[in-house]
């Protein structure tokens, strides 16, 4: 008895703070499994995907060898996808990789007008019910599109002109974010920051906007519906390639149960 209880007095301060955290917690994993033939941006290949050692030809073990762009699936975006010069993969510390996860949900909008963005009024209404958007906080956008995954014909949601119709951010709610708000990072559902209509004409404004900041985010993200709008943890993380500009990501969320 005596042992037990020197034992949970010595016990390390993360490691109760950890019991504390994961006793009521639910786990939502926020990231698509990634395959050949998922949906993708156009000008990018598809991934091919061979096995140099495969159990089921005699060898003595599974290895497989992907071939895949960057920008591949739920994947992370650093500054220097689109800036030369600025951080790559490896130069993002991971302090930033786990923060506090907002969500402006927008789904309803989306599923009346495919075209649909958040406004500042969404932000006003987020902020109403919550507080102030959390300086270095991570906010992901909720849409809904993610159900089409992975129907590529369904994500990009072309016209008889070619012209797609999937949510994006706005040039305002991401100035508000970064410039007042001062967030980390964001992420969203759909293939692009920007919405379809504009990568349509070759528009990635608002995706350079984001980058130019030495911000990062988070693209093609799930499960955004399981997880509430203010609260949680996210967790986002990926392999360290030096000077890479994009990679995979794995991203779950936390929160209390209630």
């Amino acid at each position: 008895m005596e042992n037990d209880v020197m034992s949970s007095a010595a016990e390390p301060r993360l490691w109760a703070a950890y019991r504390e955290l994961t006793e009521k917690v639910i786990y939502t994993d926020l990231t698509h499994a990634f395959h050949p033939g998922q949906p993708h941006f156009p000008a990018f290949p598809d991934e091919r995907r061979t096995m140099p050692f495969d159990m089921s030809r005699g060898d003595g073990f599974n290895v497989h060898l992907y071939t895949i762009v960057g920008q591949w699936g739920t994947h992370v975006d650093p500054p220097v996808h689109f800036v030369n010069g600025a951080r790559a993969l490896d130069e993002i510390p991971v302090n930033e990789m786990i923060l506090p996860l907002v969500v402006l949900d927008i789904t309803h909008r989306v599923e009346a007008d495919p075209d649909a963005v958040p406004t500042l009024d969404d932000v006003s209404a987020w902020e109403a019910r919550h507080g102030r958007v959390p300086a270095g906080s991570f906010v992901a956008l909720r849409t809904g599109w993610s159900r089409r995954w992975p129907d590529a014909a369904a994500m990009a949601n072309r016209d008889e002109n070619g012209v797609s119709h999937c949510p994006g951010w706005s040039a305002e709610v991401l100035s508000y974010l970064f410039e007042e708000a001062g967030v980390t990072a964001i992420g969203h559902e759909q293939t692009d920051t920007d919405p379809g209509r504009a990568t349509s004409a070759g528009d990635f404004s608002l995706e350079r906007y984001v980058l130019e900041r030495d911000r990062w985010q988070i693209e093609l993200m799930a499960g955004l519906d399981q997880v509430p709008e203010a609260g949680a943890l996210i967790v986002a993380t990926w392999p360290k390639p030096q000077g890479g500009s994009g990679f995979p990501a794995r991203v779950f969320a936390l929160h209390q149960a209630e």
